[in-house]
């Protein structure tokens, strides 16, 4: 048996899964849009402009300010973007696909049952301060 051979095979099944199909859909969605594109380009160009004041031996702390709540002005704008949310929503369905998959193979190196054995349910609540599970909620 061939631990690579079907690694890859799970990797074409993970492919032809809904949960991919869908965050691959939304993805392309993305790199489509001309608003999310304009959007990113101010992102960064608002990130760079931040990064060079900052690094300024006397940086000007009102240009480094406004410069910050331009960013979150135009981060709100990129994450309301109705592809953006369908991204979003699609990344975290394939991350929980992806972070139930690791923790199976996880028990499995340490002796489980392959067969049988499951992962713990993971219910943080919500407060992502103390967890390092990546569930984003």
């Amino acid at each position: 048996m061939d631990v690579i051979k079907l690694t890859r095979e799970l990797g074409a099944a993970i492919q032809q899964d809904a949960r991919y199909l869908r965050f691959s859909a939304a993805r392309e969605a993305n790199e489509k849009d001309p608003e999310l594109l304009d959007l990113m380009g101010q992102i960064q160009l608002l990130q760079m402009n931040y990064q060079r004041e900052a690094s300024k031996d006397e940086p000007d702390h009102e240009a480094m300010a406004a410069f910050e709540k331009q960013f979150n002005e135009v981060y709100g704008t990129f994450m309301a973007n109705a592809n953006m949310q369908e991204y979003e929503a699609a990344r975290h369905d394939i991350d929980e696909l992806m972070n139930y998959v690791m923790q199976l193979l996880g028990l499995c190196v340490n002796g489980a049952d392959p067969a049988t054995c499951e992962p713990e349910p993971h219910d943080c609540g919500g407060d992502c301060d103390c967890c390092h599970s990546d569930c984003h909620h």
